[in-house]
């Protein structure tokens, strides 16, 4: 049996983060802030967070779309730092094949 059900692009090129949906990003945020995905996800979904913006997202992004403690707002960036710097890692071994 094979599924008909199509792949999202998260699915098939993980490190293109600029092509995320918003469910691609929801599913972003419960898997790496846990913590936060309860108190945090209808803000970004509120907000239509797409992958080309959490990717260009500060600190002042974050705060400016309602995240006011400085301690939330410093691990979502952390993780979206991380998240940035995987894609530029995976973007260049790419690009070296």
């Amino acid at each position: 049996y094979t599924s008909n059900k199509p792949k999202s692009r998260a699915q098939i090129r993980p490190y293109l983060v600029y092509l995320w949906s918003v469910a691609d990003v929801q599913k972003w945020l419960r898997r790496h802030c846990s913590d936060y995905y309860a108190k945090y996800s209808d803000v970004f979904l509120q907000h239509e967070i797409s992958g080309r913006a959490l990717v260009r997202f500060n600190e002042n992004t974050l705060h400016r779309l309602g995240i006011t403690d400085a301690e939330h707002r410093q691990y979502l960036l952390k993780e979206i730092l991380k998240l940035r710097l995987k894609t530029d890692i995976l973007e260049i071994r790419d690009l070296e094949r």
